[in-house]
């Protein structure tokens, strides 16, 4: 019988205190996540059912050893004289993947004995390996007088190896990553593969690169980045090379370009040459990222963006309650199904190590989504349960926020994910009363320990063993031991966590307040929002204008006399920079709206003072690129510009402008047809609508 230290460190826990520890607590005193303890005890109650004992959970008595006292007794002198080893089955089994990584086939007798395990105990991690790179299109092969051989692509295996570690290693990564920027890694290797000094480059130059643009990636896909960097820099240095048809970087001009950067410092660094198919390889991973920051997403997906709202109608309907203006929850599926309907076309696959929870934990939300998710993309894409479970986050958050009134600031810290974040917070917020404000933030925003001070509670989906503070670990899905968890933290330090609450109101026996101060700032938020709605609205429908260009026949020209027409009127500062600006944006990608004889020129710039919605009608059609990379004819050119930095309510009448051009087939031929009036009255239409929908009604 194997058992690993922290299982019996575990099970001596449990027969010590029978009934006093939770997995929340056992957690907090082995120091490591909820996840870790849930994944230990799978093997804890395999050695307990050899004992004829089983393990009872209780929410009120915690976890208990249940069975004769002999019983007991005999696994009490069993487990004493085991020695555990520290290597699970799941890290044998990466060992093994990392030795068939190779080229050459290997005998199982050598193989056994690399590891460490009897040729039975291989021959099952063969087996298991083999069912879970299936997805990946890699195959186990055992011939007999050859041995064991790992057959697929480059890229496949790449994935595959990359796959295992995201699903198995996730956290361990993490540490990793943590000990290499605090000099603290003592590893030689991590995690049997990797080169310390390589991943702490990649590290560096990954984030100092993205520090430099718009972009910030989710802490699972920048993770991920660092991961499959590290593969193709190993698996090239070791001349295993990718195929050349591994693809072109058409469509990823603006990934090829980072990852381009990043490889050629990696190349003056180190001794290694990444090849162009290297670089492909690594600019669609980007590709299929997702964006932490949702207000930098391109509001000129239109397709997509009309998908997303289909998508909530139909989710609201089966539902039963209405979504439909929930900008939130629309900027959030935005951002992420950009970059995930990328990854299923791409066929690169995606595991979400919540998904089971999720499909148990919200079994009717799911069927709903996945219902929608496939009736919207029936005839073109098959979607995968990780990927609607992710999915069925960002609806999960959207429905939880709806029912919270609290009053104590807290900070979680969970690298998981958007959604995921979103979701505990949610979750926190309306299972435990008292809580006002919750921040998120990745592990890589919180290096500073001094502003951490400024947090009444702080939440982590990880261990923080790496900082000195205090702080309660969780779930993602926050479990109902979590909930208890935090709900005794409160209890047991209300006291300090309320000492400095002084607009709290206080209640006599009567259940009358006592004061009726207003919590600062409300009122005036309330209005400041209101404010930047009416001048947004105002500025548009003052300022916009249909221009007919009949002696241009080139875009640009077109674009030159609209930005400077603009710049006459004071709406912005230097024609130039925006004009800079809009080539550089139509450079990323087709602006053409397929199917209208429309293009949609817009960009984000400093110089830029309010929102500026135009209109040129061309004599003579002009041929631009569309939005789904194919040539197409423009007849009227809808120039769309706002300031570089802009207030959510901005960023909601962007999108509903956006949007609302290609609605339905009245609202493109009204976008279509050069007519000011018409237009302008349809915009005053959108913009009622609006207002009556989100700020007249009740």
């Amino acid at each position: 019988m194997y058992i690993t230290t922290r299982e019996k460190a575990i099970i001596e826990l449990l027969v010590k205190t029978s009934g006093k520890h939770t997995v929340a607590s056992l957690a907090n005193h082995l120091n490591v996540s909820v996840r870790t303890v849930h994944r230990d005890l799978t093997g804890v109650e395999k050695i307990l059912q050899s004992f004829d004992l089983h393990l009872l959970r209780n929410m009120e008595t915690g976890l208990k050893v249940e069975g004769k006292n002999e019983s007991i007794f005999r696994l009490i002198q069993n487990i004493m004289t085991m020695d555990p080893i520290d290597q699970t089955s799941e890290e044998k089994k990466l060992q093994l993947l990392i030795a068939l990584m190779q080229e050459e086939a290997f005998k199982i007798q050598s193989l056994a004995s690399e590891l460490g395990v009897s040729n039975a105990t291989l021959t099952t991690y063969l087996e298991d390996l083999s069912k879970w790179l299936d997805p990946f299109h890699v195959t186990i092969t055992r011939k007999r007088g050859v041995g064991v051989d790992l057959v697929g692509t480059e890229s496949a295996k790449r994935k595959a190896l990359a796959g295992y570690f995201f699903t198995h290693f996730n956290e361990e990564l993490i540490e990793s990553l943590f000990l290499l920027e605090n000099e603290k890694n003592t590893q030689e290797v991590i995690l049997y593969y990797f080169q310390p000094e390589y991943i702490s480059v990649i590290d560096q130059l990954v984030n100092s690169i993205f520090n430099q643009t718009q972009q910030r990636l989710a802490d699972n896909d920048y993770i991920g980045l660092i991961v499959h960097t590290g593969i193709t820099m190993q698996r090239t240095e070791a001349s295993y090379l990718l195929e050349e048809d591994a693809g072109t970087f058409n469509h990823l001009t603006n990934e090829y370009n980072l990852i381009k950067e990043i490889c050629i410092q990696l190349e003056a660094a180190f001794s290694v040459s990444f090849t162009e198919q290297d670089i492909i390889y690594l600019a669609a991973i980007l590709k299929g990222s997702k964006l932490q920051s949702v207000d930098v997403v391109p509001y000129d997906s239109l397709v997509l963006s009309k998908m997303v709202k289909t998508l909530i109608q139909d989710v609201s309907s089966q539902l039963h309650i209405d979504l439909t203006n929930d900008f939130s929850l629309y900027q959030g599926l935005l951002a992420h199904m950009e970059p995930s309907l990328y990854r299923m076309k791409q066929q690169m696959g995606l595991y979400n190590p919540l998904k089971e929870e999720i499909k148990q934990k919200y079994p009717f939300l799911f069927l709903a989504v996945k219902n929608s998710v496939e009736n919207l993309f029936r005839d073109t894409i098959s979607i995968p349960d990780d990927e609607i479970a992710f999915i069925v986050l960002h609806f999960g958050s959207a429905l939880v926020l709806r029912e919270e009134k609290l009053s104590i600031h807290a900070l979680v810290v969970c690298p998981t994910g958007i959604g995921t974040s979103k979701m505990l917070a949610s979750r926190i917020k309306k299972e435990i009363i008292g809580i006002d404000q919750i921040e998120i933030k990745s592990i890589k925003e919180i290096k500073d320990q001094t502003n951490l001070n400024n947090y009444d509670l702080i939440i982590s989906t990880v261990k923080l063993s790496f900082l000195d503070i205090d702080y309660l670990l969780v779930s993602p899905l926050l479990t109902e031991e979590n909930i208890a968890a935090i709900k005794s933290h409160l209890r047991n330090n209300l006291r300090t966590l309320t000492e400095k609450k002084e607009y709290l109101p206080f209640t006599d026996l009567t259940g009358v307040s006592q004061t009726a101060i207003t919590p600062s700032g409300t009122i005036y938020d309330v209005l400041n929002q209101l404010k930047t709605v009416q001048e947004s609205i105002e500025f548009i429908l003052t300022n916009f204008r249909v221009y007919r260009m009949d002696q241009l026949n080139e875009h640009e020209k077109v674009l030159a006399e609209m930005v400077i027409a603009a710049q006459k009127e004071n709406l912005l500062n230097s024609a130039i920079d925006v004009l800079t600006t809009l080539r550089e944006r139509e450079r990323k990608g087709g602006l053409g709206i397929p199917g209208t004889g429309m293009g949609l020129f817009h960009c984000r710039d400093k110089n830029v003072q309010t929102l500026i919605f135009r209109i040129a009608h061309l004599n003579e059609p002009i041929m631009i690129k569309g939005m789904d990379g194919k040539d197409m004819f423009m007849r009227n050119l809808l120039l769309l510009l706002a300031p570089e930095e802009m207030h959510v309510k901005e960023q909601e009448i962007v999108s509903l402008i956006s949007t609302s051009l290609i609605e339905n087939n009245e609202s493109m031929m009204i976008f279509s047809s050069s007519n000011e009036q018409m237009i302008r009255a349809k915009l005053e239409e959108i913009f009622m609508n609006y207002l009556q929908t989100n700020l007249l009604k009740g």
